[in-house]
């Protein structure tokens, strides 16, 4: 609209202003954005990146912030927006929840895309899903050289829904969540409307890191390999590493920082 105001990272935010501040920024960047926003306006900060980042929130004391699933893609710039609606979700995957969810619903609508303001348990097992899907399809493509979504739900359907059940599971038991069924038929329907989406296991910490920390962490409670709760996810970035594929190390030792996330 006429009256937003852009702001660079350089730049400064107006503490005297009012409304969201949608935050469209990469997450290992996030640290500085907050840090140059005016505490008086830290609660209008609005949050709209991949990634698990529940629990960097919760260290900035921003959990109650505003926060955002956005499921559309824009293949070039200029182009129009290609919406998240799939048959099995009709209503749109976007999904946002907090003090200004109905104000980018809106935004968005004008863009004629979808969007649903939820609470923020529902919000939760959304958050989840939607790192399911990023997590998962990059690391299956990346492991099996696809250099697509779309060439990963055709060839490796099956290794796909094992992967997306085990974190499933190993998500449910450790945050007591209840998931809505069908999680790895939502994702795949989700697959088909962006199938040209590149592979590629980006963002460690942010992404696959979670789920990472999560197996590393049930081995350690478990005192061996064999209690390992991801598995398939543990092997296939192992092999990754292995290929040289990957340009990061996979700490043994579980990141708590990444699962301080509160257990329902």
């Amino acid at each position: 609209g006429g009256q937003d105001a852009q702001v660079g990272r350089g730049d400064t935010i107006d503490a005297g202003g009012s409304g969201p501040i949608y935050v469209c920024t990469r997450n290992d960047v996030l640290d500085d954005i907050v840090d140059k926003c005016p505490e008086n306006r830290r609660e209008d900060l609005v949050f709209l990146q991949n990634g698990f980042i529940e629990s960097w929130l919760k260290s900035r004391g921003l959990e109650a912030n505003t926060q955002a699933l956005l499921y559309f893609a824009v293949p070039k710039l200029g182009a129009e927006p290609i919406d998240g609606v799939t048959p099995l979700n009709p209503e749109g995957l976007t999904t946002v929840t907090g003090k200004w969810g109905q104000a980018l619903a809106d935004r968005l609508a004008k863009a004629g895309l979808k969007c649903n303001d939820v609470d923020d348990m529902t919000y939760r097992k959304k958050m989840f899903e939607k790192l399911l899907w990023i997590s998962c399809y990059m690391l299956v493509g990346a492991a099996r050289g696809c250099s697509s979504v779309g060439e990963a739900q055709e060839k490796y359907a099956d290794q796909l829904e094992a992967l997306i059940s085990e974190l499933v599971g190993a998500v449910s038991k450790r945050y007591d969540l209840t998931f809505d069924a069908g999680v790895p038929e939502r994702l795949a329907a989700y697959t088909d409307v962006v199938s040209t989406f590149p592979c590629g296991v980006k963002e460690f910490e942010w992404r696959n890191g979670f789920f990472w920390a999560l197996g590393r962490q049930s081995v350690k409670e478990g005192g061996s390999e064999d209690r390992d709760e991801c598995p398939l996810h543990t092997a296939l970035l192992r092999e990754l590493a292995q290929q040289g594929k990957i340009d990061f190390d996979l700490p043994e030792e579980p990141d708590m920082r990444l699962l301080m996330g509160s257990v329902a």
